[in-house]
């Protein structure tokens, strides 16, 4: 379960305090317990390690946003203390090391030719991609949860408190902020900006899917995903966390507040809705949606009509990440470091493998013949399917 904290200060006392206020609740007879793996009789594909390597510390105690981004020249990975990394993605060897000295908490991310990160002291942080030669830091009002995103012209990056800004990419200068209230009690993390064209999108701790202009921060629309329901500010969570997802004209958006939703991205209109509650992410593989929700279960969606295909519900509470697709498979980690591998057509397990003994908590980066994955504590593997 992701951890939960205040948007007015965003700091390990209000998770834990949040945290407890949501286990009070629960009676010992009522905690979740992991499903049990269950042997997987005859495996349809062998799975193999072809390297890893590892990534400073990953993010240690700190539950953050940190994440691998795979570009042609290299698989980029940071820590929390500040550590900017290059990978070769064939071989795994390190190509450069970044010290930045900051408290990196989100991304990193590529545009153009730069690396950027967020910190947890509110900080923008560019280095050069090529090296790793610090360009720039921007300070932001509060601390920065979300991975940044750029068209390459700009940065586009989100405060904890609720602040979504435009800096040039160049200089890290703003060029715009567009201020949006956030509930007085949400999950730890903020769903990064996604930039098609002249726009990004975003989801908000409200539950919103909000679409502005890339080159002033002008609102074109705003749209409601789920809207808060309950008796308590607990209840009343709706963040969209999950990474939005955009294909083509269309753009899926996951909220803790009980729905899934297809939105035209050009309009903002809801297209369809499904009840199911998620905050780690989608994918998509030809015309079936896939995503985890928050007891674990994998569902598959159609992805025009949001009807359920299939269901599999054999690792519930294993707190599955986000699903990936490669080589027509659907992959998730759980909280142990096992890789799970699915049938796209009908969500059965075929294989499983391991990649270490700490939670995997991002979605897997598919390349083209290796998966990619990063554990909390910041290992790397990257995993190849056999061939005979």
């Amino acid at each position: 379960m992701r951890p939960i904290g205040g948007t007015l200060a965003r700091s390990a006392a209000l998770v834990l305090v949040a945290g407890a206020v949501a286990l009070a609740g629960c009676s010992k007879k009522n905690v979740r317990q992991p499903a049990e793996l269950q042997d997987i009789v005859n495996p349809a594909i062998k799975l193999q390690t072809a390297w890893s390597a590892s990534a400073g510390n990953g993010s240690g105690k700190y539950y953050g946003e940190l994440t691998l981004t795979l570009a042609p020249d290299a698989l980029f990975a940071a820590d929390v203390k500040g550590r900017i990394y290059a990978f070769d993605p064939a071989r795994g060897s390190r190509i450069w090391t970044a010290d930045t000295k900051k408290r990196v908490i989100a991304g990193p991310s590529v545009s153009g030719n730069a690396v950027f990160a967020g910190t947890m002291d509110g900080e923008v942080v560019a280095v050069k991609r090529a090296d790793g030669a610090a360009l720039w830091s921007s300070q932001l009002a509060s601390e920065a949860l979300s991975p940044p995103a750029g068209d390459g012209d700009r940065v586009f990056m989100r405060s904890g408190d609720g602040k979504i800004y435009g800096l040039d990419a160049t200089s890290g200068a703003q060029q715009w902020a567009t201020d949006r209230s956030e509930p007085s009690l949400t999950l730890r993390g903020l769903s990064a900006p996604v930039v098609v064209g002249n726009r990004v999108y975003i989801g908000l701790d409200n539950g919103r899917v909000l679409a502005m202009r890339a080159s002033d921060g002008q609102v074109a629309w705003e749209q409601v995903v789920t809207a808060p329901t309950g008796r308590n500010e607990l209840e009343r969570i709706t963040d969209i966390d999950a990474p939005l997802l955009a294909d083509g004209g269309e753009l899926y958006a996951a909220s803790f507040g009980g729905e899934i939703a297809c939105l035209d991205a050009d309009t903002g209109q809801i297209l369809w809705r499904h009840a199911l509650k998620s905050y780690s992410g989608i994918a998509r593989i030809d015309n079936t949606l896939v995503v985890t929700d928050d007891d674990g279960t994998l569902w598959g969606l159609d992805a025009t009509s949001g009807t359920e295909l299939w269901k599999n519900t054999d690792l519930k509470y294993r707190q599955l990440s986000a699903p990936a697709v490669f080589k027509g498979y659907v992959v998730a980690g759980d909280y142990k470091g096992y890789l799970h591998w699915f049938d796209a057509k009908d969500g059965k397990l075929v294989a499983r493998t391991r990649v270490g003994g700490d939670p995997i908590r991002i979605a897997p980066v598919a390349g083209d013949d290796l998966l990619y994955v990063l554990s909390s504590n910041g290992r790397i593997a990257a995993i190849r399917i056999k061939t005979n």
